[in-house]
């Protein structure tokens, strides 16, 4: 476990970030049954993936929401700002049909399945929390969740997320996160993904 003396700091970061933390997302979710949905194909998985984070994460940097980065570039987390109308990345369905190319269906089932369960109460939506594989166990999603919570609880703001399994279920749950109702996403009969919510916090 890295020490609080040692652990890496952490930054916003900006549009000179957007490929290292899109590098650090197809890193961590590279082993995802979601991902694997997405891209059958493992030796085309991580171009195309890393393509689609990458709409995600300028659209946040760029005024959408915000990004999170340790100084180490070894994880990131990608936070949306939903207590305001909802916005999609600049020319995301073009963008998108580039480069899922024959993959384009599954992109916009998985799209189409969490916007339908997506809560409508204002929050902050937590898209991506990626560290990279060499990384985990080290404290650092812990870090970087703990550094947003704090500015969402001093204002009494809610979070949403969509936990990939129960691992991840049971971080969630140390930090807040709530199972809701309906629980999950149902992607693929096997796929699903756990809606949480961490109610806003006072003081």
């Amino acid at each position: 476990m890295t020490s609080t003396d040692t652990a890496p700091t952490l930054r916003l970061a900006g549009p000179d970030d957007i490929s290292t933390v899109a590098d650090i997302v197809a890193e961590a979710f590279d082993h995802l049954k979601v991902i694997h949905y997405l891209v059958p194909d493992p030796g085309r998985r991580k171009t195309i993936t890393r393509d689609w984070y990458r709409l995600y994460i300028a659209h946040a940097i760029n005024g959408a929401g915000q990004v999170v980065v340790t100084a180490d570039a070894g994880a990131a987390a990608v936070w949306f700002d939903r207590t305001r109308p909802l916005s999609e990345p600049e020319g995301y369905e073009k963008d998108l049909a580039e480069l899922a190319g024959e993959y384009l269906p599954r992109f916009q089932h998985l799209d189409l399945q969490m916007e339908a369960h997506h809560p409508t109460d204002p929050h902050w939506h937590l898209l991506f929390l990626a560290v990279r594989p060499d990384r985990w166990s080290q404290g650092l999603g812990s870090r970087l969740m703990d550094h947003t919570h704090a500015r969402l609880d001093a204002d009494g703001i809610p979070a949403y997320l969509e936990a990939t399994g129960l691992q991840n279920r049971k971080l969630y749950q140390r930090h807040g996160y709530q199972d809701m109702s309906p629980p999950t996403i149902a992607v693929t009969g096997d796929t699903v993904l756990y809606r949480m919510w961490r109610p806003g916090q006072s003081g």
